[in-house]
């Protein structure tokens, strides 16, 4: 069977194109040879299981260790340690039954009502046995959750302080979307805490899986070229790193979506920087597992409390030191760049953004708001300034509504507006979104017909905003090319009333137009 682009669970040179993942992933033979205890965290669908299973395969071909894959997610939701643990040691069980290590009778006697012990003892049977050092890669720890999770992490601990008297597990590896420091998250407040210092505080190191470079990207696809003679074009492979920041999964799915779908495996057509475009339009709407799994997390108090800063802008509401703060990104939701935290790739922007405006534009019926393209164009162009007053009366009968229907209440502006372009330009033209907590603001590009129509949103917190904004906007429109621009700016000052709020003005600043409207 032909290889093809893996969208789904691990992959394996046999049947998919594949990077190496341990070549994105450095220090786990020094760390093993070290004889630590360590974590490994990165998103989902970011190669993580593709990893443990090529180091557990090499380890073993290599011959001086024993190396366990062991997956803990069947034990997700057993709180209680009392089923948890003996859950646990039957997964250690299981996984030993398909491994290349010589078969032992590992737990055969074990004494499951021992909750708090059983798995110390029965690993450190299995490690008296075997002519070997045993390593361990405990995937999906972090499914691990109250009681069961503390009870794991203390025999392990046990086991690890006391394995220069008693044989014990060499190395243990525990991976999963987070970092340890995370894994009190799993621990409700009226219950048995992790104390002061974690029962897992002898972890060594905790290392991350990075994405793919873009040369990993042009050589994935190369891949596929040798085997069908199908051409990536330079800046198709330009555009999928661009928009997916070497993100696996989606560098995966955008390459299925145009082989299997737009080109139907019609090797003879390249893969074109339009076809990607088109394949993350197709991906966005679709919202794959992959992508509706990780937007759920947008509901969760403590990213929202990242992720609404995000959005509109402000940095200083932001602690990155904060427990929120790590757990947002190890899921994968943002990045960092110098001076700013942003969403981790566009297409997340993108979708981001039209999930938390989503059930705004379900609302926005066509017998009461019949917004459409062809109701603001003027010429072949769009009438900006009409659409913008068309909102500012929209915004000023609904504001009060809709602020308080959002979870993401501070960004409701930002969100209600974009809601409002999205449905203009839906069946005809697309919005390009900038934002980034440290921008100060959010930039958005409506692009329709090849024109370019930059919009700056702010909120308006002192009488020096807007003045304070001009020279944003302004080299926004410089990057655009272009020499007309509109600046939207949402009064959330309580004492000011309608009147003084809604305005709309155009100012000549040397040779650009901008329009200011006030909301």
């Amino acid at each position: 069977m032909a290889r093809y682009f893996n969208v789904a669970g691990p992959c394996n040179e046999a049947d998919h194109y594949m990077i190496e993942a341990s070549s994105r992933l450095t220090d786990v033979d020094d760390l093993i040879a070290q004889r630590q205890y360590f974590v490994i965290h990165a998103p989902r669908q970011s190669g993580k299981t593709t990893l443990l299973l090529d180091l557990a395969n090499r380890i073993n071909h290599e011959g001086k260790y024993y190396a366990l894959y062991c997956s803990l997610e069947a034990v997700q939701g057993v709180e209680d340690s009392k089923e948890g643990i003996p859950a646990v040691v039957r997964r250690i069980e299981n996984a030993l039954r398909f491994s290349g290590i010589p078969k032992v009778n590992f737990a055969k006697n074990a004494d499951y009502s021992d909750y708090t012990g059983v798995l110390l003892t029965e690993l450190t049977v299995l490690s008296m046995s075997l002519d070997k050092p045993l390593v361990i890669f405990f995937d999906e720890a972090d499914c691990l959750s109250e009681g069961t999770l503390i009870s794991f992490l203390r025999q392990l601990r046990n086991g690890y302080n006391t394995r220069s008297q008693t044989p014990f597990v060499h190395s243990v590896v525990l991976v999963g979307m987070r970092n340890i420091r995370d894994f009190k998250a799993k621990i409700r407040p009226d219950s048995e805490t992790l104390g002061s210092a974690s029962p897992f505080n002898i972890v060594k190191e905790a290392l991350t899986l990075r994405n793919f470079t873009k040369e990993e990207i042009a050589k994935l696809y190369e891949q596929h070229t040798a085997d069908t003679g199908q051409i990536f074009e330079p800046e198709a492979v330009e555009t999928v790193y661009q928009q997916t920041q070497g993100q696996p999964w989606l560098v995966n799915a955008i390459a299925c979506e145009v082989i299997e779908q737009s080109l139907r495996k019609d090797y003879t057509k390249p893969v074109t920087a339009e076809l990607v475009h088109q394949a993350i339009q197709t991906i966005i709407l679709r919202r794959d597992t992959h992508i509706d799994s990780l937007l759920e997390r947008l509901k969760e108090d403590r990213v929202r409390r990242v992720m609404e800063p995000v959005i509109i802008g402000e940095l200083v509401d932001i602690d990155k030191f904060s427990d929120d703060y790590n757990y947002t990104k190890d899921l994968g939701l943002i990045r960092d760049s110098p001076g700013l935290v942003e969403p981790a790739n566009p297409i997340y922007a993108e979708v981001i953004i039209r999930t938390l405006s989503a059930n705004f534009q379900n609302v926005l019926s066509e017998s009461r708001y019949p917004y459409r393209m062809p109701r603001y164009l003027k010429n072949g162009r769009i009438d900006m300034n009409f659409l913008l007053q068309d909102f500012q009366s929209f915004w000023r009968e609904n504001c009060d509504i809709w602020t308080k229907r959002f979870d993401y209440e501070e960004a409701a502006p930002h969100l209600v507006l974009q809601a409002f372009l999205q449905r203009v330009v839906n069946g005809g033209g697309q919005i390009i979104r900038e934002f980034a907590a440290g921008r100060n603001r959010l930039d958005l590009c409506v692009v329709y017909e090849g024109q370019k129509y930059p919009i700056e949103l702010k909120l308006r917190r002192t009488t020096k905003t807007e003045e304070n904004s001009y020279d944003q906007i302004l080299d926004y429109m410089d990057t655009l090319g272009v020499k007309e621009g509109w600046l939207v700016i949402f009064d959330r000052r309580i004492d000011m009333d309608w009147d003084s709020k809604i305005y709309l003005k155009t100012e000549k600043i040397n040779d650009k137009t901008l329009t200011v409207a006030g909301c």
